[in-house]
């Protein structure tokens, strides 16, 4: 199992002492990292309403008001506690627009990855596309059907590594943190998840009329 940032344990034990300072540091080294996972997981459409980055200071509001309960429990590694507080309020905040707009924000798709249309798309086309050239940017819809439908029969996990790493941009380090799993693990299971796609892509290629 995955252990707590050293870094982070010792700005934990100062801010549960009361040190505002340590507080405000603990928070604001993960903001970046969690608008990235707020943006990543909010449908466009609501974006236009909503900015992530308000819905991430609401959750590290709440955070620091809720440290010394974290503290006591410890219910999750804190990487993966803040996340958890984000959603929570992502989710919050959608299901209000649902109820106040219902026509704008209500009918908003989400894809059989559990991420909305547009961000599943995104990860579909960062995995699939091994070069830089026009003709692999975009690639025909057929084949980016069998590439999703791939990725949904990932173990959830390995789903969840995928998208941390290609569309949150987290190290493996922390993606290790947030999931409570071993570095090497992490590792070991972004690389067989990305080897099978990019073997489902060079056979799409190999096929006659690709």
């Amino acid at each position: 199992m995955s252990s707590i940032n050293p870094e982070t344990e010792e700005l934990l034990r100062e801010a549960i002492q009361g040190n505002g300072d340590a507080v405000e540091a603990l928070l604001a080294r993960h903001r970046e990292r969690l608008r990235r996972m707020v943006a990543v997981r909010m449908d466009r459409r609501l974006s236009r309403r909503v900015d992530p980055s308000d819905i991430v200071q609401e959750a590290l509001t709440t955070a620091g008001a809720r440290l010394p309960e974290f503290v006591r429990d410890r219910p999750l590694p804190f990487v993966a506690w803040l996340r958890r507080l984000a959603l929570e309020r992502l989710a919050q905040i959608h299901r209000y627009h649902i109820r106040t707009s219902k026509r704008a924000v209500g009918r908003e798709a989400v894809s059989d990855l559990g991420l909305p249309d547009d961000s599943a798309a995104q990860l579909v086309d960062l995995l699939a596309d091994p070069g830089s050239s026009p003709s692999c940017a975009v690639l025909r819809e057929e084949q980016r059907q069998r590439v999703r439908l791939m990725l949904q029969q990932l173990p959830t996990t390995d789903l969840d590594v995928l998208v941390m790493r290609h569309q949150e941009q987290l190290p493996f380090a922390e993606i290790a943190e947030t999931l409570g799993m071993g570095l090497s693990a992490v590792k070991m299971r972004h690389l067989r998840a990305v080897q099978r796609l990019r073997a489902l892509i060079d056979q799409e290629r190999a096929e006659p009329g690709q």
